[in-house]
């Protein structure tokens, strides 16, 4: 209580935390040199996946208002507002399966009123935005992330496997499309024979093919380290940029079919450009906002309250994840003026005069592990974390030692001891 009546003491706290940081978080990473592109790449793929994927289901969801194109653009604009001013140096930025389900909620309430109607959708969805991004700022004005230490190991894990079981529902119900017709609306000409029953069931095989070996053929390449055949640059080489690597393979093999197979099978993403007509209307949505009867402005404030909930409890409890005690993190955390920042993107919609979607924030450690195991980064990981002096030497001597045994993963090695000698 003694908090809530010193507003944005919170936030004061962790500007001046981290502005002794700033500097370095940039700085660190320039001194990386070209090591910080293996990283980059993994995080930038495992960002832009999703947001594809989820984007093509709000698409669906919402008959075309919504699509790749908002995902895209919003997950680039808030993942720039977020490197640049976030307390958080290390993070992802996406779309996850509660922000759909909210916006699919929302469309079929607004397509039932004969006052809301398609038209007006995505005018009452900006203000289901303003609210959210007012409660947000009163969150961090009040210091409410202070209950996040009341928030125990096993909510994060639990909410962490319910994040990771809608990705899981999400791949399974896109593979079993698949094998279904698409919608009428998308079905351009009927006696195409992309529609006949035998290229159906081949394009659903085709999906079930590139996604399984997709997945089978990322995961083994991240652990090419440990293979024993190949010299060390190429199995660090493979392990480094595996996961890029083949999803450019796979999807180059989907266009090596045989001549006789029809044009549109497997079926591709349709996603127009941000500067085409079908999309020009999205970016324009401001003009609309006092279109909508002030009945539903204010009706707006109850799945506000839903959704600002939901993002406060998802950053809280990420963040918490991320900042554990056994990553030994040198740098101060920063749960109230990254709410602030939060609420800040949410209020972007008036200031741009476009339609931004909320985007969900994920703090992973393991994605960070990946991110440091990747980028062979002993020496950004010394300056990441409180590192003995000790041990640091312990693990440049192996490294050292073992660079020429070519049955053994050397660095592989020298990287794991590096994880647990951070967390003795």
């Amino acid at each position: 209580m003694d908090l809530l009546g010193n507003p944005f003491k919170g936030v004061v706290g962790d500007v001046k935390g981290r502005a002794s940081w700033y500097k370095d978080d940039w700085v660190a990473g320039l001194r990386t040199g070209f090591r910080i592109l293996a990283p980059t790449m993994y995080i930038f793929f495992a960002s832009a996946l999703p947001v594809i994927s989820f984007g093509e289901q709000l698409s669906n969801e919402t008959d075309g208002i919504l699509s790749t194109v908002e995902t895209l653009a919003s997950t680039a604009i808030c993942g720039i507002i977020h490197a640049i001013l976030g307390g958080q140096p290390l993070l992802i930025v996406g779309v996850a399966e509660p922000t759909i389900i909210m916006y699919t909620y929302l469309y079929k309430f607004a397509k039932k009123q004969p006052d809301l109607g398609e038209q007006l959708y995505l005018a009452w969805a900006g203000w289901v935005c303003i609210w959210t991004a007012i409660m947000l700022f009163l969150l961090a004005m009040f210091n409410a992330s202070n209950v996040i230490s009341r928030f125990t190991r096993v909510a994060g894990e639990l909410f962490g496997m319910l994040i990771t079981v809608l990705f899981l529902q999400q791949a399974i119900k896109g593979i079993v499309s698949e094998f279904s017709m698409p919608k009428d609306d998308e079905i351009s000409d009927p006696s195409s024979p992309i529609y006949q029953f035998q290229w159906i069931y081949v394009n659903g095989l085709l999906g079930v093919i590139f996604s399984i070996g997709l997945l089978y053929t990322a995961l083994k390449t991240r652990r090419a380290r440990s293979w024993l055949y190949g010299i060390g640059w190429l199995r660090s080489f493979i392990a480094d940029y595996g996961v890029p690597l083949m999803v450019i393979v796979w999807t180059a093999f989907s266009f090596t079919l045989p001549s006789k197979v029809p044009s549109g099978v497997p079926r591709r993403l349709f996603s127009p450009l941000p500067w085409e007509s079908i999309s020009l209307r999205h970016w324009t949505v401001a003009k609309d906002l006092f279109s909508v009867p002030p009945t539903y402005i204010f009706a707006a404030i109850v799945p506000a309250l839903m959704v600002a909930g939901l993002y406060f409890f998802d950053h809280s409890v990420a963040s918490q994840l991320a900042q554990q005690k056994e990553f030994n993190l040198k740098k101060p955390s920063a749960y109230h003026y990254d709410i602030l920042v939060l609420g800040f993107m949410r209020s972007y919609y008036v200031v741009c005069l476009a339609f931004l979607h909320q985007m969900e924030y994920f703090l992973s450690p393991q994605c960070i592990q990946e991110a440091l195991l990747s980028s062979r980064g002993s020496c950004y990981a010394k300056r990441c974390f409180k590192l003995p002096k000790r041990a640091c030497q312990t693990v440049r001597a192996v490294w050292k030692s073992m660079a020429r045994c070519r049955k053994c993963s050397s660095k592989w090695i020298a990287t794991r001891m590096l994880i647990l000698l951070t967390r003795t």
